[in-house]
């Protein structure tokens, strides 16, 4: 799950360099459209819904990683 998450986060936001620390704070194109393409992805891939709170909540690699576990079964 965790090297899915990063595929998904560098492919979206176009950067090889990202990793574990990837937050909204230190990715400059991780802005609202971003973060909106980023549900969408993290939603198909792991055929969950996120909820407006899970959502909200998602502003680090880490915040991702916790709510994805929280919801999937398998990791």
């Amino acid at each position: 799950m965790e090297e899915k998450v990063l595929e998904i986060l560098r492919n979206l936001f176009e950067d090889e360099t990202l990793d574990s620390t990837c937050s909204q704070k230190n990715c400059e194109k991780w802005d609202s459209m971003g973060h909106l393409r980023l549900v969408v992805e993290l939603e198909s891939e792991f055929e969950v819904t996120l909820e407006p709170e899970e959502i909200g909540e998602m502003v680090s690699y880490e915040d991702i990683i916790r709510i994805l576990k929280s919801k999937v079964s398998v990791c």
